[in-house]
């Protein structure tokens, strides 16, 4: 019980922080747009258009990024996508993001959802460390009539057979360091209490894990 309680106090501690980043950017990022816009209009009186284009390229990137991350109803998970990108991209690890419901009718706790986002992601980062091929994660969020559906895939190592049961057992691991071998075991965990399945997919391209969630 108290594990239990200590590892939701966590989730929710991890949250809070986690909302903290992403008010800040966006508080810095409202500040910084007059200053912008006061120099597009001078490099626009200047016919400067060329300098123009590289001084923007950076900062729509950085708009991009952050906007891929506010498009759903739920802060704690906009925070959390915020954050996680900002985190494999410090690992030089490419993340694409794709929100295609805005989850307002998921009845599953934003904290709960964090925590299975947050353990795929850090997942599949852990896959890529170490990967000489291409370093991308990709992460899907979407919905159908039945179901919302999350989808978080990298383009490391492919997950032998005989490993796809045994990587949701409490403590397997690959690696060697303490505090690997429960991430994907917590992500069985909170389905469970929420009605809620994963599955997974691996081969030479990709590894893909698919949590769905079935509308009421």
């Amino acid at each position: 019980m108290l594990i239990c309680l200590k590892g939701n106090y966590d989730a929710l501690l991890e949250s809070y922080h986690n909302l903290e980043e992403l008010n800040s950017t966006l508080r810095a990022q409202r500040h910084d747009y007059l200053n912008h816009l006061q120099v597009v209009y001078g490099m626009m009186e200047l016919e400067e258009y060329a300098d123009l284009h590289k001084y923007l390229e950076p900062v729509y990137k950085d708009m991009l990024k952050t906007g891929k991350a506010l498009k759903t109803s739920k802060p704690a998970i906009n925070a959390l996508l915020k954050a996680k990108m900002g985190e494999a991209e410090g690992k030089d690890i490419d993340v694409y993001v794709e929100v295609k419901s805005d989850l307002k009718e998921l009845h599953v706790a934003d904290w709960e959802v964090c925590k299975v986002l947050s353990n795929l992601i850090d997942n599949a980062m852990t896959a890529l460390e170490g990967w000489s091929g291409e370093r991308k994660i990709e992460i899907d969020v979407t919905e159908t009539k039945e179901e919302y559906i999350f989808t978080v895939s990298n383009s490391g190592p492919m997950i032998p057979e005989d490993m796809k049961e045994q990587i949701f057992k409490q403590g397997f691991t690959t690696k060697h360091e303490e505090g690997h071998g429960m991430g994907l075991y917590i992500v069985q965990n909170v389905l469970k209490e929420n009605a809620g399945n994963i599955s997974l997919a691996s081969d030479e391209k990709e590894t893909a894990f698919v949590v769905r969630f079935k509308k009421d």
